[in-house]
């Protein structure tokens, strides 16, 4: 099988199909290193990931055994939230607790070298000696929904590599990246007084994904408000009104002081105590793991269609149809049994 082969099967973005490896790659020693907390391996794992190389397959196989323990925390919300200056004030509490910490920062992708506009290096300082803190950027590259296609193993690299808490910090497009939600434990939705954000939360329906709502920079005028937004947003109804549901608490915090960080903390450990209890986490994680394969499967699927265009079974199947002889919903059914 082919790199291209390899890239669209795995559903990477089409500018990345056709990347080669830098050089040989010994998986299993790769994993080992990553779990020993080497930080070049895990560097070189997520790497193999973002480049779709031929070894994916390889690397999620090996990685498999040792996923499945670490704790992840989604941050999603418009741009000028906050949400860096959170994620790097969660990372310092989280690290004072004595906990290992993973970062996946999804940034816009520049439109003229494909990569993160923002970099590890402009965000987070604080932590960039840390070895008990593991950032990395990734570029968007188009995906919508507010991650990187790539985000999931991603994520699957820095649970073998033993971080504790996983932060996955959305690109910030405000009202479309929902799907953080279908990725995260626990979502942390950000809104910041002065900018609508309880209304526009509303409509877009990023209450309905929210496990927490933050509402940063509280010491600004305008904090009250967003707080009374917000309630009165859940009062409407949704998922979180349902008996026994979690209803998603409102915090404020100033994250550039760190104030309010340490309530976040509590009530994110009290929906993993929720989550536990009600059986929700492991509902949650069997949903994404469904997910995961349908997305591998639909990307396989995607890449044999792709291999009967122009092919002369399909040719005559449209001849079939343009004459009357079937429709084509037939055709297709017939096309589909011939994969």
């Amino acid at each position: 099988m082919t790199p291209e082969d390899v890239a669209v099967r795995t559903g990477a973005p089409a500018a990345l199909r056709g990347r080669r490896g830098r050089g040989a790659v010994d998986v299993p020693d790769l994993v080992a290193r990553a779990r020993d907390g080497e930080a070049r391996a895990v560097a070189r794992l997520i790497s193999l990931v973002e480049d779709a190389s031929p070894l994916l397959r390889d690397v999620a196989a090996a990685l498999a055994p040792h996923t499945g323990h670490a704790q992840v925390l989604g941050l999603t919300g418009a741009p000028g939230v906050g949400k860096s200056t959170t994620t790097t004030a969660l990372v310092r509490a989280l690290r004072a607790a004595g906990r290992r910490v993973g970062v996946l920062a999804v940034d816009p992708s520049s439109p003229f070298s494909g990569g993160a506009l923002l970099g590890d290096r402009v965000r987070m300082q604080d932590h960039a000696g840390d070895p008990g803190v593991y950032i990395r950027s990734m570029a968007s590259r188009g995906h919508l929904g507010g991650l990187a296609w790539a985000t999931p193993q991603a994520l699957r690299v820095l649970d073998a590599a033993g971080c504790d808490v996983v932060l996955v910090e959305t690109v910030g497009v405000g009202q479309s990246e929902l799907e953080i939600a279908a990725l995260a434990d626990t979502t942390l939705v950000l809104v910041a007084p002065g900018m609508g954000d309880g209304i526009q939360a509303a409509k877009a329906g990023i209450l309905e994904v929210a496990d927490l709502l933050v509402v940063n920079k509280a010491d600004r005028d305008g904090a009250d408000a967003t707080v009374r937004d917000l309630r009165y947003a859940q009062s409407l109804g949704g998922r979180h009104t349902a008996p026994g549901a979690w209803r998603p608490p409102i915090v404020r915090t100033v994250a550039a002081r760190d104030e309010g960080v340490d309530r976040v903390l509590a009530e994110v450990e009290a929906h993993r105590r929720w989550l536990s209890g009600s059986g929700e986490g492991a509902r949650r994680r069997a949903e994404r793991a469904a997910r995961e394969i349908e997305a591998i499967a639909l990307a396989g699927l995607r890449a044999r269609i792709g291999e009967v265009r122009g092919s002369a079974a399909l040719a005559a199947l449209a001849g079939e149809v343009v004459a009357g002889g079937t429709d084509p919903y037939r055709a297709a059914d017939r096309l589909l049994a011939s994969l």
